[in-house]
């Protein structure tokens, strides 16, 4: 920590409330979502409708990443992350008042567009706050406390006891808390982008960059896109509210322990070498999947392992546009990680929940192996990157 103090790695006031801020948010997220998915699952909603469900925040937050520079530029990068923080308790206080399905998926679409704005101004700020000595490091450092949160939040209703409708309400003051921390007035005076200088459009970023966005979509679908759909799963085996949503306090755990690790291997190790090792591990822990029936402590394994390196290929990207977007458009580059981090968010949990419906245990892990497969073959091909161009 003390060389993260140090006159050249020093942050902009505003900045850690921020940080802070985004890690009570997801936090909250990874505690309610395991919980909406059981209550969903125990009230007879089918695994594709489950998955239909978790992916719609992330459908909202892929179509509003080209419109999130605008609202930016027009309102400024700190109110619009209060905006967003706002919308996404709002969302989340709506899941006590109905159970009705239809307007839960109105919810999950209203909490998708907070997500939007407060995801990509904190992902836009570090990127072009931080010195490119200590991007790997703080990058890493910032997803550790995130994957702290994410372990911690699906834990909870085990550790402290608390029913569906307890956690949504601790999630909402987890929520607010976030909100609170960052109404401070240096929040407002943050920048994310050099001013006068022309921005790269989204296209261009991912053009620019392509193997990064897959990257960043298969760290999606690991990282974020199933836990929904395993905790619904272990439900359906039989487990209970606290050993069920564990599941995804695996996924959590695992993106705890290995984010700073990774954010150090990245300031010191070629870049390929990470991504090609963490898509070789992924399509293992695919093929293990298929055994789960068998051996069921694999699903807990498994999970760990997609929690780490889902979470590990998706810092590495960000380390990495921090350093390729310096130049042109550090928002731009972050936009289109966020675009393919969310597009495998959003995709993840309704093809996992068909497969699971229709392919069981054994397509479930095949499909992600599959999908790991395609990543290795991308990053031992060193195709070239595409010219900046708008």
């Amino acid at each position: 920590m003390a060389e993260l103090n140090t006159p050249s790695a020093r942050l902009p006031a505003g900045l850690w409330r921020v940080m802070l801020g985004t890690a009570f948010v997801v936090l909250s997220f990874s505690l309610l979502n395991p919980v909406l998915a059981v209550r969903l699952q125990t009230s007879g909603v089918s695994s594709t409708a489950i998955g239909l469900f978790a992916m719609l925040p992330f459908v909202s937050v892929a179509a509003l990443v080209p419109v999130v520079p605008w609202v930016f530029a027009r309102i400024g990068v700190g109110q619009a992350y209060r905006l967003g923080l706002g919308l996404e308790l709002i969302a989340c206080l709506g899941y006590l008042t109905t159970d009705s399905y239809p307007v839960w998926c109105l919810l999950g679409l209203m909490a998708g567009v907070g997500a939007a704005a407060a995801w990509n101004a904190t992902e836009a700020l570090i990127a072009h706050n931080v010195t490119p000595s200590h991007r790997g490091r703080l990058t890493g450092m910032y997803q550790t406390l995130l994957g702290a949160a994410m372990a911690i939040g699906p834990l909870l209703p085990g550790l402290v006891g608390l029913n569906p409708e307890q956690a949504n309400g601790v999630a909402a003051l987890g929520l607010a808390a976030g909100l609170a921390l960052t109404l401070a007035p240096a929040v407002s005076h943050l920048k994310a982008s050099h001013e006068g200088r022309e921005s790269m459009g989204l296209i261009s970023a991912l053009r620019f960059r392509p193997a990064l966005a897959w990257a960043a979509v298969v760290g999606g679908v690991f990282e974020v896109g199933l836990g929904s759909i395993t905790t619904a799963y272990g439900s359906q085996s039989g487990l209970n509210l606290a050993a069920a949503t564990s599941i995804a306090g695996a996924l959590g755990a695992g993106s705890f322990a290995l984010q700073y690790p990774i954010g150090w291997l990245a300031d010191h190790l070629p870049p390929r070498r990470l991504f090609a090792s963490g898509a070789a591990l992924l399509a293992l822990s695919g093929v293990a999947f298929t055994q789960a029936d068998a051996w069921p402590a694999l699903i807990w394994v498994c999970a760990g392992l997609w929690g780490a390196v889902g979470g590990a290929l998706y810092t590495l990207s960000m380390i990495r546009v921090a350093h390729d977007f310096a130049d042109s458009s550090a928002l731009a580059g972050t936009s289109a990680m966020i675009a393919g981090y969310t597009v495998g968010g959003a995709l993840a949990p309704l093809i996992s929940g068909w497969v699971l419906d229709h392919l069981g245990i054994g397509g479930q892990g095949s499909w992600l192996a599959l999908l790991a497969l395609s990543l290795l073959l991308l990053q031992t091909r060193g195709t070239a990157p595409r010219a900046p161009t708008d």
